[in-house]
């Protein structure tokens, strides 16, 4: 079956948050849109509706009520001291970083508060570095928590659409796979493609693949925003570089299915430029979900400082891979142990205050905007719900009262032969030594202290120091952590007004590029590292930028 051919003023590819700012702004730009996605109508939000809903911000209301300094200037210094630019691939990259730093300083906040989004009012601190000032990590805390998380932050975006698809300039389709882009006179002027089986899987459940008919597609301008490659494990292993080790054989997936990198071959065959495919960002410290969703889905503990992390064979992480601090780093510290997995040790305590998980669905009370059950979830004795779900079903959590019982049931859970459990015994014991004193020569402990002295982590993210052993804070509780894939830091090449370039710097005429098709901006806004809070706020930016130019041009 051949649909009848349609034509708009802009198309988009890709329905996500990048792809819904950019059709929203396009069609308020007075343009007629059609958005395509080949997923069902369920998933419309893509990926950001599964996230924590942090956003990255600086020198905010929220910052500056709990006594957080910040600025341009240093958030400026973090940036680039994190993303390591050292490419000449990197010029747009980090023109598109000057940018976006400008507006996460000025502009986003209140651009965002229009659209009714609202913020937790405790600022989360991710990525502390602890190298140096010049080096990776946030300075200070800057990770905004969306008051409805992913949802919260997608809804705005999500009912513009639907307004602007009842008054007919957005047409929207499910269940159409591009396959290629049309050129004409070396312009793009369109897609086609398949048209797949109408599927009522259930938001982020892998979908058919069946195909029943075909489609294609004119328009003035057609924006590419369809995502990485996080959900595809044969592409990251692929793209895996040399620097961060060998590649997992076993992860876990952050994403669903459909973040399967289909795209950047339809893009590139087009004339666009891939630039940065080897940058990357994934978490090690994934649990398998016990109530999945899509395949091999895992949940990212997003841990507070306090945790006695251990490696494969049970040797303690070097300084300063402490939890939440280097996430990159850390990862490529365990890929040179050659094992897939580490552990946390750690108690009751510590789990019920510092263990959040990352995804809407793990957090109930800030997805449904539930002040009660905040309260309730945050602030009283005993762990989140959805994080007791986990002590109580998930596979990789061990708890046990006492350290004897710890160790021997680490030893007998799958790869627990490569633990040397005396030394596991020894780590704990020398560690909880350290916390007899306010004086300690342990980085971890000192840091830990420190921390507490900011008024967000006292209140919500960091335990009082206490010995991992003590009764009174158990029982004790070991987690094995797995990779868990997420993001590409690289991609599509463009300009600031998100147009696409080729591999000699030329714009593809036609053609634009937003959220992580485009590494968030420019083929790779971030460097090699992420700040955290900028994913979402990456989509928004480009998003924006990538829809009011292609309106413009038209």
């Amino acid at each position: 079956m051949t649909t009848t051919p349609l034509s708009a003023d802009v198309l988009v590819i890709g329905w996500g948050l990048a792809g819904l700012v950019a059709a929203v702004e396009a069609t308020t730009a007075g343009r007629r849109v059609i958005l395509i996605d080949q997923e069902p109508r369920s998933n419309l939000g893509g990926q950001a509706w599964w996230s924590f809903g942090g956003l990255f911000l600086i020198d905010s209301p929220e910052q500056r009520r709990l006594g957080i300094k910040d600025s341009l200037e240093l958030a400026t210094q973090d940036w680039f001291g994190n993303a390591g630019f050292d490419r000449e691939e990197d010029r747009w990259p980090r023109a598109w970083a000057d940018a976006y730093l400008q507006f996460a300083a000025d502009e986003k906040r209140a651009w965002l508060r229009e659209r009714g989004v609202g913020f937790f009012p405790v600022v989360g601190w991710a990525e502390r570095g602890g190298y140096g000032a010049i080096g990776p990590g946030n300075s200070v805390p800057r990770f905004h928590i969306t008051w409805g998380t992913g949802p919260g932050i997608v809804a705005p975006f999500a009912d513009a659409a639907h307004r602007a698809e009842d008054s007919g300039s957005l047409t929207i389709l499910p269940r159409h796979r591009v396959t290629e882009l049309i050129v004409t006179d070396g312009a793009v002027v369109g897609a086609r493609g398949d048209v797949l089986v109408e599927d009522p899987a259930a938001r982020g459940v892998a979908s058919a693949r069946d195909v029943v008919g075909d489609f294609e597609i004119t328009a003035g301008a057609t924006i590419v925003s369809s995502g990485g490659i996080g959900g595809n494990h044969d592409l990251v292993r692929a793209a895996w570089p040399d620097r961060l080790g060998t590649p997992p054989g076993h992860m876990l997936t952050g994403v669903p299915a459909y973040v399967d990198g289909s795209m950047y071959p339809v893009a590139a065959g087009a004339g666009a430029n891939l630039i940065n495919g080897d940058r990357m960002w994934h978490y090690v410290e994934g649990i398998k979900n016990w109530d999945p969703v899509w395949p091999a889905h895992g949940i990212r503990i997003l841990p507070g400082p306090s945790s006695l992390w251990l490696d494969a064979t049970g040797k303690r992480l070097p300084v300063p891979l402490f939890p939440g601090f280097d996430t990159l780093g850390t990862l490529q510290h365990l890929r040179a142990t050659g094992h897939d997995h580490s552990w946390f040790v750690t108690s009751r305590q510590i789990v019920e205050k510092e263990f959040a998980l990352s995804g809407s669905e793990q957090n109930p009370d800030l997805t449904g905007k539930d002040v009660a059950l905040l309260l309730k979830s945050r602030l009283a004795k005993g762990p989140t719900g959805p994080v007791q779900s986990f002590l109580d079903e998930g596979e990789d959590f061990i708890v046990e009262n006492d350290l004897d019982s710890l160790l021997q049931q680490m030893g007998k859970a799958d790869g627990g032969d490569l633990l040397d459990l005396e030394l596991v015994r020894r780590e704990v014991i020398a560690r909880d030594r350290e916390i007899g004193n306010d004086f300690t020569k342990d980085a971890q402990i000192g840091m830990l202290r420190s921390m507490r002295a900011y008024r967000g982590d006292k209140l919500i993210r960091a335990a009082s120091p206490h010995r991992l052993q003590d009764a009174s804070a158990g029982p004790m509780i070991a987690v094995k952590l797995h990779v868990l894939t997420r993001k590409s830091l690289g991609g599509i090449e463009t300009d600031l007004d998100g147009r696409v370039l080729a591999a000699d710097g030329s714009v593809v005429s036609g053609l634009y590029a937003a959220g992580e098709a485009s590494g968030f901006g420019g083929g790779g806004v971030h460097g090699y590292r992420a700040l955290e809070g900028t994913f979402l706020g990456g989509c928004l930016f480009s998003g924006r930028q990538a829809g009011r130019a292609a309106a413009r041009t038209l």
